[in-house]
This record gives C-alpha cells, structure tokens and sequence, in this order.
C-alpha cells in the first residue's frame, strides 16, 4: 500500500495489511501455491510475487480500495469468469468480499505454468 515501507518478505508484506485484505490474499497466496508448487516466493517491484525457475511469474498486492492479482495478458481468455471485476492489462482488482474464483486462479497459474515450460523448450 502507498506509504508503507518496503518489505523483506511476503509476510512482512501481509502483516501490516488490514485484516480483511491480509485475509483475500494470503488465500490467493495459497492457491497459487497449489496451483504452481515448483514456484518460489519474493518481494520484487515492492509486492510479493512468485518466481518460476528464476523469472517472475505472478504476483498480488494490496492498494487503499481493493486487491490486485498481477497475472500476466492471460486475463483475455477468461472475460467471462472476469465479468464484474476491473481489469486492466494483466492485472485484476479484487475487493476481500469478492474474492477471485478459485477455478480462475488455478486456471491462470496453470496458463502461466504452461508458457514458461513452452518457452524453455524453444
């Protein structure tokens, strides 16, 4: 959030969330963590994010009004499940009482995870 000094790690990131906003993403945390087990956690461009064989994957944060998951362009394949929340590209914004379905997470990890395997065996 703006303001807030730079954090080490995920968790450092997360603790000075309010509760509800902490809540939303250590959820979207964890099914990303499922979705994408090999991948690592950092702290990079100031919010957490995961890194898949050493590239920057995904990543989520936190603003004054609302939740952002940093996915990637893989948000034009999934307009329709998207469908009431704000999008921008390769970003979507979420509020802790609506949270992204979880079958769209695993779906753009998953996404994710497939274009990395694509490019290394190019």
């Amino acid at each position: 959030m703006p303001g807030m000094k730079a954090a080490a790690t995920v968790d450092d990131y997360l603790k000075d969330l309010p509760a509800d906003q902490r809540a939303a993403l250590e959820l979207l945390r964890t099914q990303i963590h499922a979705a994408a087990p090999d991948a690592t956690e950092v702290v990079a461009y100031g919010i957490p994010g995961f890194r898949l064989r050493g590239r920057y994957f995904v990543g989520f944060g936190a603003a004054k009004k609302h939740c952002a998951f940093y996915c990637g362009t893989y948000l034009r394949n999934f307009d329709v499940e998207l469908a009431g929340y704000t999008t921008l590209k390769g970003t979507i914004r979420f509020t802790p009482d609506k949270p992204i379905p979880p079958k769209v997470v695993k779906a753009i990890v998953k996404a994710r995870v497939a274009d990395f395997e694509r490019r290394e065996r190019r």
